[in-house]
């Protein structure tokens, strides 16, 4: 989902009109369907899509795989998301600081990686660590695919012993560690990006 979001950001800022209007479609598309529907047009209506064209040029059916599917869905998404997060913290680098380094001479690549990166970072961590625990808690959509993740495991260790409350407040529990040492963590790497930079009030 960075990987996409780096480069939808990228095409956004710096592609031509074609570019920029294909990533706004898919930025809108993508976040206004539910994860849910996508991984279950992606797991069945795919896969039945595919197995027909197979089937058609006379080639044996597939099955796809519930965990690549869950995957691909949860980072198409957050794609999505990333592109945005990234295209705005790359917004918002001032830029008299770039004018700066290509008045010097900086070569895109170096300016990229000494001036561009390192501003943008700051800006775009509290959004990326939203979106990191955003996708933790989406994993549970997994289970519809029948991929044996946390709720899925506790929902079927709950149905066998009856114990709801222990399992899935354990569950809760495991959800809400996860989430405090990603944000501890988050917080860290945004120390570090901001140091030397003016500190922001409010």
């Amino acid at each position: 989902g960075l990987v996409l979001g780096g480069l939808g950001a990228w095409g956004k800022i710096h592609g031509g009109p074609i570019t920029r209007d294909l990533l706004a479609m898919y930025t809108t598309v993508v976040r206004a369907v539910p994860e849910l529907i996508l991984i279950l047009i992606l797991y069945f209506g795919v896969t039945d899509l595919v197995n027909q064209i197979l089937v058609a040029f006379g080639h044996e059916r597939i099955q796809i795989s519930g965990v690549l599917a869950g995957i691909a869905v949860l980072g198409v998404v957050q794609g999505a998301y990333a592109t945005e997060v990234l295209r705005g913290a790359i917004q918002s680098v001032p830029v008299g600081q770039i004018e700066a380094a290509r008045a010097m001479g900086i070569p895109p690549g170096l300016l990229a990686r000494r001036v561009t990166l390192p501003l943008m970072l700051a800006n775009a961590l509290p959004g990326l660590a939203n979106l990191w625990l955003i996708a933790t808690k989406d994993t549970a959509l997994l289970a519809v695919v029948g991929f044996a993740e946390l709720t899925q495991q506790t929902r079927q260790a709950a149905g066998a012993t009856k114990a709801y409350f222990t399992f899935f407040m354990a569950a809760g529990l495991l959800y809400l560690l996860l989430s405090i040492l990603s944000t501890w963590g988050f917080a860290r790497l945004e120390r570090r990006a901001r140091r030397g930079l003016p500190e922001v009030r409010g």
